[in-house]
């Protein structure tokens, strides 16, 4: 029995797409609120949705450990918590009522909950933490146990809470303890990578939040606030999981890994002097990797892969996204990463408003230009708290979530169809495919990367054509709009297209 049982929703179960690609992860934001409790005296139990088959394990969870509170905490790192898909939000709900039945006081923190405490509150959770949850679950932890009143803690919403202020974030990142790796079935994780992948993988944060504008980004955690650890606590941490859990690689689940100047060079000395080394992969921007010795660094401590936002190869999209990054620099810092041997990763994003046809034949060009290792391809997403959300809030039907990751549905009145994103994702993937599969025939002829390279240019040329034809039956005065601002004037609302 424990006196508090800690979860989140995230299931990869009911993410069809990555749970297709098996590269699992345990809650790094629930291992962390686990961490801080038990610093504080808490006897706490987790559940992992991650691999969990379904709702049901959660309700033996309860069953087993008869907790006082029932909190879902969610993985506050993971991206997807943020975009709040509603197959996880259904699942919260599920859970929810699970907890309720057995009579547990259920608290709810993450972004999903954050934006929308309301629902939650309505389907029966007590209490909702707006933000980061730490230092507001502690606080009212001990205000319920002692039998005071609690619902006016700053940074939580209640029932019965009047104009509610978020708390003031955790400046201090290192005081913090690292995450309870120890109430994590580490050995289910190492054998699902190796059989899948060849190796395992753990994951690690260095910062909280991120700094930058991008206009279609949404930050109901922390804001515009960031905050970051020294480079020493983190490869003390390395140093850690390195000695206890031999993982071979780690991913860094930051939004931004190494913006401060200087950091960068005192963490490569920081793993090596601690002989801390292990492979990694992070996220980084193209005005930081252009930066002098940025690259260099990152080869120094250990990076294997870098994957960079670059969103679009037109830069008027890209100012139209309050990106504050220039083409050139995606270029460039491509180039840089190769010349020290990092492998290079692309996220794009299609969709967003004013994009033409033009505009995609650039991101398109760019990825054959800069020829990234690996690419990553959404559609653009109104999110809550957003200027791009304000921006098409008129046209956003009853649907404003994706079901899952492989949704990609078209929220708004974008340029293409949801159709049209369908067909470009599959176009754009055959023919990154086909050039990859082609390079490694050059140099290691076999016969399933010759079979993937010919699939792959066979079924190419008609998915060029069906996106085509799907192309001239969108409306084209709205893929031709320029701006984000015009085409939300200009676009009708969902009750005057009907």
């Amino acid at each position: 029995m424990s006196q508090i049982l800690l979860g989140q929703s995230y299931y990869l179960r009911f993410d069809p797409k990555l749970w297709e690609a098996m590269q699992p992860y345990p809650p790094l934001g629930t291992l962390y609120a686990a961490g801080y409790l038990r610093q504080h005296g808490y006897d706490v139990a987790l559940f992992d949705a991650m691999l969990a088959e379904s709702e049901k394990e959660w309700a033996d969870a309860l069953d087993k450990e008869h907790p006082i509170f029932a909190i879902l905490y969610e993985d506050n790192f993971n991206y997807l918590s943020k975009m709040c898909l509603m197959r996880m939000r259904q699942a919260a709900f599920t859970m929810i009522d699970m907890a309720k039945v057995r009579g547990c006081t259920v608290i709810l923190c993450g972004a999903d909950a954050t934006d929308h405490a309301e629902s939650y509150l309505a389907r029966g959770a007590d209490f909702i933490l707006l933000g980061e949850g730490e230092e507001t679950l502690i606080e009212l932890l001990d205000q319920l146990l002692a039998g005071e009143d609690a619902d006016q803690i700053v940074g939580l919403v209640s029932r019965k809470t009047k104009n509610a202020k978020r708390r003031a974030d955790i400046s201090d990142l290192d005081s913090l303890p690292f995450p309870a790796w120890d109430l994590v079935d580490i050995e289910k994780y190492r054998s699902i990578w190796m059989k899948r992948h060849g190796y395992f993988s753990m994951s690690m944060v260095t910062t909280r939040g991120c700094p930058f504008h991008c206009n279609w980004c949404a930050k109901p955690i922390w804001g515009q606030r960031y905050h970051s650890r020294s480079p020493e606590n983190v490869a003390a941490e390395m140093k850690w999981l390195k000695e206890r859990y031999h993982p071979d690689h780690v991913w860094f689940a930051d939004d931004i890994f190494g913006l401060k100047p200087g950091w960068l060079p005192r963490f490569a000395e920081a793993v090596n002097s601690q002989n801390a080394n292990i492979p990694f992969k992070a996220l980084s921007r193209a005005d930081l990797l252009t930066r002098d010795g940025e690259v260099e660094s990152l080869r120094a401590a250990g990076a294997q892969t870098i994957w960079m936002g670059a969103e679009s190869g037109s830069q008027k999209i890209l100012d139209a996204m309050d990106k504050g990054t220039r083409v050139d620099q995606i270029r460039e810092a491509a180039r840089r990463l190769k010349a020290v041997h990092i492998r290079v990763g692309f996220f794009l994003q299609f969709g967003y408003p004013g994009e033409t046809r033009e505009d995609i034949e650039k991101t398109i060009q760019l990825v054959r230009d800069c020829d990234p290792d690996d690419i990553g391809i959404s559609v653009s997403y109104p999110m809550p708290g957003t200027k791009f959300y304000e921006a098409v809030r008129e046209q956003l039907g009853e649907k404003q979530n994706w079901q899952d990751s492989d949704d990609l549905a078209m929220l708004y009145h974008g340029p293409f169809s949801t159709v049209f994103y369908h067909k470009l994702y599959s176009a754009v993937h055959k023919e990154f495919r086909a050039r990859k599969a082609w390079r490694k025939l050059m140099s290691a002829p076999n016969l399933k990367t010759a079979a993937r390279f010919a699939y792959n240019l066979i079924t190419l040329p008609l998915a060029r054509v069906q996106l085509n034809v799907i192309a001239k039956q969108s409306n084209p005065t709205l893929s031709e709009l320029p701006h984000m601002q015009r085409e939300a004037a200009a676009a009708p609302s969902p009750q005057e297209a009907q």
